[in-house]
């Protein structure tokens, strides 16, 4: 099964391949042609283009989501700086203010150019200076002039001529409407050849909307931090200029955000100094004045001792009435019957035997209860661990209250000690603690005024530290190959082009053509059979069927012949008819060479004239058509008089038409044809009959019955398909006996002699049929009306 389906989709390849080569191969001049057109087209394309270069740079940014965290001292340096996104970071590097500053940089708005035979080239490198404008947003361009300023350069007065004009270098001067000055180009290169540049002004807004197009921005991936940078220029040291004057100008306007806010805070911080100084030197002189005017020395520390002893005994009472509703809480417990209410931790306490006999009533009452739940109220193991519990309740209860008077003795020891220290403090001077007061307000100053001088130092260091929060990975580097165009792209397109314009050229002169051109339409259109196909010959005889010869045509004669016999032509049925649609599809050449080819079988053949309104026959034969068919059928002459014997063949017999009757449909219905058909079987082998075209006349339809088979011609280029689309639906209302098609004049394909025909077979000389004088005379023929 694998190898049927493998042999079948090698047979499909084959087919395609065969009507490839079936269709266009004849045309293979004409393909020739077009590929040498489009392929020159594409070397001038490709020698007049401008190569473009593509520019790139890689960037990293302190994301805070992707990012790593920076070192403690860079963290400690950089106050001011945060952690970004690098989405947000993308927008900012695509910027309008930043391309615009990379724009005036790089005076951009002012391209200078060299003038070539075809195409102007960029002379970024070649140019001795560079343009600057005043207000480049401002430029102005007369709109009816041409944006071009011729110039030169001397380089002994450093002066670039303009016209009639000398403006020396880095100064500003008007060039029109504009103030401009001219500037020394770093990248300068003096050129092997002379050359002429010019100048044009551009808008700097304009030139920036350029740009921000021509720069792409993009993040290396998802998960990366990283940006990319590209630009695609003609000029690779101009992308490279673009990109990192873009970053520069990134970094520096991240720099001066932070050094704006460091600026501001320093402000801040100073002013904040001067008024805290100014608050903390009446302070001190206030306790100055107070220590003088009251005769204090230093009694605070006695004051200050007293102060910590009290907190101490504080904190100490505090956790006595801690330990005391933790008691509480135990008997509480202890007086549930649930014992999820029991605490088995004590806050607070240090009692390692009151917290044991809590764990071990905890664990008692939790067996308790899941036994209950699975067992009888009378189980032996329910009973004793009841009885267990009894017995420890008490025994915690009681260590509970030893507990609770061990800590009410000395909470009442340190109530006492707290109440002499109050007494102690308020026998402290008055003016103590006036002096407290005075020093509290001192320390609250000294403290805001260390703090702003920490940070003002802080500020400042950061200040002067600031850096960017990105970091450069690959410098603006340009490609050492253009990345337009592609050689080989162009190349490829005009191949295709060429294939593509000499397969149009075929479908628009086949395809729309309204005449038969192919068989297949043949038998596309109808569904009766064709028998031979004729092709178109050079020579102009209508006589192709001769003893020796052995040209193409007259193979396809006695293929012809042969076929005969697959409709029924023998011994017996004998009596062929053959027409057309319209005049001149060649059914008289058909009919005379059918009836030669018979003949050469040494049987007799007799060929008549039927076409009684424009008989061609006679001619062929060299004969007079004045006694013929016509007298028979008027009864003026019998068929022995009528049958003629030919020069071409001994066996060849030939009746001619007569004269032409104004009534020739009536003549061949008249019973004399019949009569004459008998005749003619009876002492011939073959009947050939050429008749009228069945388009104008009914002479065919009428005859048809008489015959044994009827041969229809189909010409090449000649036969309208609109009559064979409708053959086979006319045939239902006027048959035609045992019909078969003959595809006559079949012409060879595209250009020469020995393309691909129209038909099935090859338009290509049988060359081995002929000898070398048959093969020096081409024989051949053109098909007959």
């Amino acid at each position: 099964m694998q190898v049927t389906h493998k042999r079948g989709i090698e047979d499909k390849e084959n087919n395609m391949i065969s009507e490839m080569l079936f269709k266009y191969l004849p045309y293979w001049p004409l393909f020739l042609a077009l590929f040498v057109v489009f392929g020159a087209g594409a070397w001038l394309y490709l020698h007049y283009t401008t190569p473009i270069y593509e520019a790139s740079a890689t960037i990293l940014v302190k994301d805070e989501k992707k990012g790593v965290d920076d070192a403690n001292l860079m963290e400690q340096l950089d106050l001011f700086g945060s952690k970004k996104l690098v989405e947000n970071e993308i927008e900012v590097i695509r910027s309008r203010m930043l391309m615009h500053e990379v724009v005036e940089n790089l005076s951009l708005y002012a391209p200078v150019m060299e003038e070539a035979p075809f195409k102007s080239k960029s002379a970024y490198l070649s140019s001795p200076i560079v343009i600057q404008a005043l207000k480049p947003d401002s430029i102005q361009v007369d709109e009816d002039k041409e944006n071009k300023t011729l110039f030169t350069y001397d380089d002994n007065k450093k002066e670039v001529v303009i016209g009639n004009n000398h403006y020396p270098l880095n100064t500003w001067v008007s060039e029109g409407q504009n103030v401009l000055r001219f500037a020394r180009n770093p990248y300068y290169t003096a050129p092997k050849e002379k050359q002429t540049l010019f100048f044009s002004l551009l808008s700097a807004k304009v030139v920036t909307d350029g740009m921000m197009n021509a720069v792409k921005v993009t993040q290396a991936t998802k998960l990366a931090s990283v940006i990319n940078l590209k630009i695609r220029d003609a000029v690779p040291r101009r992308g490279e200029d673009v990109l990192n004057g873009l970053i520069a100008a990134y970094n520096r306007a991240a720099i001066n955000d932070k050094n704006a806010l460091a600026y501001n805070t320093l402000k801040f911080i100073n002013e904040r100094l001067k008024l805290v100084t100014s608050e903390l030197d009446s302070v001190e002189s206030g306790i100055q004045k107070y220590k003088t005017r009251e005769g204090i020395v230093d009694i605070s520390a006695q004051g200050q001792s007293y102060l910590e002893n009290v907190g101490l005994n504080d904190q100490k009472l505090s956790e006595v009435n801690v330990q005391m509703a933790v008691m509480d809480q135990v008997e509480k417990s202890l007086s549930s019957s649930s014992p999820s209410a029991i605490s088995p931790a004590t806050l607070g306490v240090d009692n390692p035997t009151l917290a044991a006999l809590l764990g071990k009533l905890y664990d008692l009452e939790l067996q308790y209860e899941g036994l209950q739940k699975t067992t009888a109220e009378n189980n032996p193991i329910l009973v004793s661990l009841r009885n267990e519990i009894d017995k420890i309740k008490p025994s915690i209860l009681l260590n509970v209250q030893l507990q609770r008077r061990n800590l009410e003795a000395g909470k009442a020891n340190l109530s006492g000690t707290s109440n002499q220290y109050a007494a102690i403090l308020n026998r402290l001077p008055q003016k103590e603690r006036g002096l407290v007061q005075i020093s509290r307000q001192q320390t609250i100053k000294n403290g805001i005024y260390s703090f702003l001088l920490q940070k003002r130092e802080e500020t400042a260091l950061s200040y002067n530290s600031a850096v960017s929060d990105t970091r450069i990975v690959d410098d603006a580097e340009a490609g050492v190959k253009p990345v337009s165009p592609k050689h080989m792209l162009v190349y490829l397109i005009a191949l295709v082009g060429a294939f593509g314009a000499g397969a149009a050229f075929v479908a628009i002169r086949e395809v729309f053509n309204q005449q038969i051109v192919f068989r297949s339409e043949i038998e596309q259109y109808t569904s009766i059979p064709v028998i031979g196909e004729i092709m178109m010959g050079e020579k102009e005889s209508s006589f192709i069927i001769e003893e020796g010869g052995r040209s193409i045509i007259a193979e396809q004669f006695r293929q012809l012949r042969t076929s005969l016999a697959y409709i029924g032509i023998n011994s017996r049925k004998k009596k062929i008819l053959v027409t057309s649609t319209i005049a001149g599809e060649g059914k008289s050449f058909i009919s005379v060479n059918v009836a030669v080819s018979l003949a050469m079988t040494n049987k007799k053949v007799v060929l008549l004239e039927m076409d009684l309104r424009k008989p061609a026959l006679s001619p062929i034969f060299n004969m007079s058509r004045q006694i013929g068919l016509t007298n028979y059928f008027v009864g003026d002459k019998e068929a022995d008089h009528i049958i003629k014997s030919t020069t071409i063949n001994p066996n060849l017999f030939f009746i001619p038409s007569g004269a032409i009757p104004p009534n020739p449909s009536e003549l061949i219905i008249n019973g004399r044809l019949e009569e004459l058909l008998k005749y003619l079987e009876t002492i011939f082998d073959y009947v050939v009959i050429d008749t009228a075209p069945v388009s104008p006349v009914t002479d065919a339809y009428l005859l048809s019955p008489m015959c044994d088979a009827t041969l229809y011609v189909v010409r090449h280029g000649v036969t309208p398909k609109a009559s064979i689309k409708v053959l086979d639906s006319n045939l239902l209302v006027h048959p035609l006996k045992n019909v078969a098609i003959i595809f006559n004049g079949v012409r060879n394909r595209g250009f020469g002699q020995y393309g691909y025909g129209y038909g099935y077979g090859h338009g290509g000389n049988y060359g081995y049929f002929e000898d070398k004088k048959e093969k020096s005379k081409k024989v051949g023929k053109k098909a007959k009306a």
